[in-house]
């Protein structure tokens, strides 16, 4: 069993070393998607790491943009390509981190080949995030494109033009935690085979914002393989501040990071707090955890 850890960088070099550090294993490959606005150059010591690729193609991404989708879709066209056979193909940040040993991971994973882990919320009038996300596909959103007039224009054309429609017509799926994900290569092979073969799907997600946090499931959980997909990606987020984005998660978070039965947390700042890192190696290195699912 091998995985190929794909992981997107926009920042903060030696904490991605680090991380890539605190993952290894031997049945793990790094593939690394970098930023186009960032310089390659302040990632040798992550370059020169055993077993790290790094994306050829890369995009500049905008914060909520659907460039972060297709840098990923990249990321898998490119593992693919590799030569190497994989099992899973596991979507990271540079500003993730294992809360478990390298060697339970692989454990974890090696009992569920076949799967794929998302977290998702199916759409409903009961679900909160859904009332509010209905917007992103329903209006108009400029976040892709950097011209200075692009949020007036974005007011115009929700004003003149009807509301959108999801261009498929598929139930949709999604959620806070939709970003990151560990594919089964059979759904990574699908999604970059249907990316490819919908190209309106493309056009209609440059006009949304964060389409991250849906699109990957909803083409999933539409497919055939929907049944190999268990709605739980792995990942500690803390989103109790509200807002956009989670909580970046300091040394008052160890407590419910050593309880949590997690894979991986997000997200870390070590230009914020680089001691919360030095606590989780410490509850890693002397944890006997075991998953039971």
């Amino acid at each position: 069993m091998r995985i190929a850890h794909l992981i997107m960088v926009h920042k903060n070099a030696a904490q991605v070393e680090r991380l890539v550090k605190a993952l290894a294993h031997e049945q793990f490959d790094f593939y690394i998607h970098l930023d186009a606005k960032a310089n390659l150059e302040d990632y040798a010591g992550v370059a020169a790491l055993p077993q790290v690729t790094f994306i050829q193609k890369r995009y500049d991404i905008p914060w909520a943009s659907y460039n972060l989708t297709a840098a990923a879709v990249q990321g898998i066209r490119e593992i693919l390509a590799s030569g190497t056979s994989y099992d899973f193909i596991n979507l990271m940040s540079g500003q993730d981190y294992p809360i478990k040993s390298p060697d339970s991971i692989y454990s974890f994973f090696a009992r569920h080949i076949g799967c794929t882990f998302l977290a998702f919320e199916p759409q409903s009038e009961d679900s909160e995030w859904w009332r509010h996300a209905i917007g992103r596909i329903e209006k108009y959103h400029m976040i892709q494109f950097s011209f200075k007039a692009r949020y007036r224009v974005e007011k115009v054309l929700n004003w003149l033009l009807p509301k959108r429609k999801f261009p498929l017509p598929y139930k949709l799926y999604g959620g806070t935690y939709g970003t990151w994900w560990t594919m089964g290569t059979d759904c990574a092979a699908y999604l970059l085979k249907f990316m490819d073969e919908h190209p309106g799907l493309r056009r209609f997600s440059y006009f949304t914002w964060a389409p991250d946090e849906f699109l990957v499931s909803t083409i999933l959980m539409n497919s055939p393989l929907k049944d190999k997909i268990i709605n739980d990606n792995y990942r500690y987020l803390d989103w109790s501040r509200g807002g956009p984005n989670p909580k970046t998660l300091t040394v008052e978070d160890a407590n419910e990071l050593a309880r949590s039965y997690k894979l991986f947390a997000r997200k870390f700042d070590i230009t914020q707090d680089a001691e919360i890192l030095d606590i989780v190696d410490g509850l890693v290195a002397n944890s006997d955890f075991r998953l039971s699912v």
